[in-house]
C-alpha cells in the first residue's frame, strides 16, 4: 500500500505544474503581476508566442511570422506565452493584456 502511494506521488511530481505563483530566488512571481515584473525576475524569454488576432502571431528572437495556433488550442486575444529555460525546466508564463494570468513549470 505504501509503495503504491509513493508511486502515485512520484507520478504527480513529474507532471507539469500549473500555478498562480513561481519562486525566483527570494522573490515571488504571482498571477496579477505585470509583464515588467516578469522581465525583472526572469529576464528576456527564450521563446515568446502571442495570439493577438484570429490568426495568431508567433515571435521568436525578434522574427515574426503569422501562423495559426494548433487546432483546438484555446487562446484569448491579446494573450502571450513567454517561455524560459531554467535549471532543466521550462517555465511558461501566460500574460493577457500585460498581466500574468498563469504560470506552468515542467521538466525539459
Amino acid at each position: 500500500m505504501r509503495i503504491r502511494f509513493i508511486l502515485i506521488l512520484c507520478a504527480f511530481s513529474a507532471a507539469a505544474q500549473a500555478s498562480t505563483s513561481y519562486r525566483v530566488g527570494n522573490e515571488l512571481l504571482t498571477a496579477g503581476d505585470g509583464a515588467a515584473r516578469v522581465i525583472e525576475l526572469l529576464g528576456k524569454p527564450t521563446y515568446k508566442s502571442s495570439h493577438s488576432s484570429s490568426l495568431g502571431n508567433a515571435t521568436h528572437g525578434g522574427s515574426r511570422s503569422s501562423r495559426r495556433p494548433p487546432a483546438g488550442t484555446p487562446y484569448t486575444p491579446g494573450e502571450q506565452q513567454w517561455q524560459y529555460r531554467r535549471d532543466g525546466r521550462v517555465v511558461t508564463v501566460t500574460i493577457v493584456d500585460g498581466v500574468v494570468k498563469g504560470i506552468e513549470d515542467r521538466r525539459d
